[in-house]
């Protein structure tokens, strides 16, 4: 079995520890000031964060960086809709509201973390083509 983590390195792990869990209703499996695993309610791992210039990660030495150049971090879900009432309940900034996606037919909007990583939430859908 192959399983991939995903990292990120944010400013503050507690901080956006708290706001994945508020807005996805993650569970934080391993927390502390310097690294975070985000799990789902069934335990699987969905994120790990991690604080910047520590441990010697390459990729994660210079905050200075442009944040998430390359990257999207897109999730495919049956709680769509109650994700984007919890980004609405906090009044957080969304960037492209729902929307059908032409490629996948399904319906998804995208917004920015903490740290400006940015989020694509679409309703659960299976690769095809």
């Amino acid at each position: 079995m192959t399983k991939l983590d995903p990292i990120i390195a944010v400013k503050d792990v507690e901080t956006s520890s708290a706001w994945y869990r508020t807005i996805f209703d993650f569970n934080n499996m391993h927390g502390g000031d310097h690294f975070a695993v985000l799990t789902t309610q069934e335990n699987e791992i969905v994120l790990c964060l991690h604080a910047w210039e520590l441990d010697g990660h390459p990729t994660m030495n210079n905050p200075n960086i442009t944040i998430g150049n390359g990257l999207l971090l897109y999730f495919r879900t049956a709680d769509w809709q109650k994700i984007r009432k919890n980004l609405e309940k906090i009044g957080w900034a969304i960037e492209e509201d729902i929307h059908q996606n032409p490629n996948s037919h399904k319906q998804e909007f995208s917004f920015r973390d903490p740290d400006g990583y940015f989020i694509t939430v679409t309703e659960p859908h299976a690769y095809e083509g």
